[in-house]
């Protein structure tokens, strides 16, 4: 059972919140109730705990959520990497069906996202990447079977591509960035992007996720989202989480992975859906330039055909979010390549 849509009737019995700022205001509907930017009170499906480590002498906190294997154990692990709009909870279906064919389930926030810290530092895929790989040595753990959903997707080809021994098998779950949008969209500026994130309403934010995600669920399935982005808006704490959210923008844009994908030779399994056209940065550029971006399907199959040892399935009818969109078929799909 998703954890999500359990939560949604105890944010509905909340009260009214009012969160302004100078320069800008933001009236949260009466269903928002407070969040901190650390989802301090968001249920996650499993036990929360952190990996603590410091940067530039800041002390960082990254989460996860350690699950033991429920079936007969495979000796395996499965690190499971979120996408930008998410937090690690919505890996709760994936999580249960690995964990019931035998693995252990590492699923993190990454630094800025989730219940991890949002520091003021730079933001890399290769900062990503050290960390997880830190949070993995702190666990004693080698190698892993690695997922990677959107921009966890990117982050796992870089990971892969670091430490190509670490990872045994590697499913990419509609990956953004199988395009390098500096040759589409034109450079934004952090300021441009921070008041286009401030501004967003809750009608403009389920709009987003529905359309540029093309859900093929109700969109009562993605409610629990648009509410805890809300929550979040009414957080003192607001406007250091949306400087946060923006540098992972940049981080898409000026960092591509798309040409170092030819040079993982690791086992590596596709998953997209046909109707999932996402691309980040495309209501930045022109209607021309734009027309050509987000065949995702078809991006896969062309770079997955220049990879020594990967495949492509594609469900039709799904959208961006396959592991939410069509959970069983997606663990099917998933559990049958890392078993093979």
């Amino acid at each position: 059972m998703r954890v999500f849509p359990l939560m949604l009737a105890a944010v509905l019995a909340a009260s009214p919140v009012v969160f302004s700022t100078a320069g800008a205001s933001t009236i949260a509907p009466a269903t928002a109730e407070p969040i901190g930017i650390a989802l301090e009170g968001w249920p996650y499906p499993f036990p929360v705990s952190y990996y603590e480590f410091t940067v530039e002498g800041q002390t960082l906190r990254q989460a996860y959520m350690d699950v033991a294997p429920t079936g007969k154990p495979n000796g395996r692990v499965a690190l499971l990497l979120h996408g930008r709009n998410f937090p690690a909870s919505y890996w709760d279906t994936v999580i249960s069906a690995f964990a019931a064919d035998g693995y252990r389930v590492i699923a993190t926030d990454q630094i800025g996202f989730g219940k991890s810290s949002k520091p003021d530092l730079p933001y890399s895929f290769d900062f990503f990447a050290a960390n997880t790989a830190g949070l993995l040595d702190s666990l004693g753990i080698r190698q892993v079977d690695l997922v990677g959903h959107s921009l966890g997707g990117m982050l796992a080809a870089r990971f892969t591509r670091t430490y190509p021994d670490r990872v045994r098998r590697l499913v990419l779950e509609a990956p953004v960035g199988l395009e390098d949008y500096r040759l589409t969209v034109p450079p934004v500026t952090d300021a441009f992007l921070y008041d286009r994130e401030y501004g967003l309403t809750a009608d403009a934010y389920r709009n987003f996720l529905k359309n540029s995600y093309s859900i093929s669920i109700p969109v009562a399935e993605i409610e629990p989202f648009v509410t805890l982005r809300e929550r979040l808006k009414a957080s003192g704490e607001y406007p250091r989480w949306v400087k946060s959210f923006i540098k992972s923008y940049q981080m898409i844009h000026d960092q591509p992975v798309v040409h170092e994908y030819r040079l993982i030779a690791t086992p590596t399994l596709f998953i997209m859906g046909s109707a999932d056209h996402n691309a980040p940065g495309k209501p930045y550029t022109t209607k021309e330039l734009g027309a050509g971006m987000g065949h995702n399907a078809d991006n896969a199959r062309a770079i997955a055909a220049t990879m020594p040892d990967a495949q492509v399935t594609v469900f039709d009818g799904v959208g961006h979010l396959v592991h939410f969109e069509r959970p069983n078929e997606f663990n099917r799909a998933a559990l049958a390549f890392l078993d093979r």
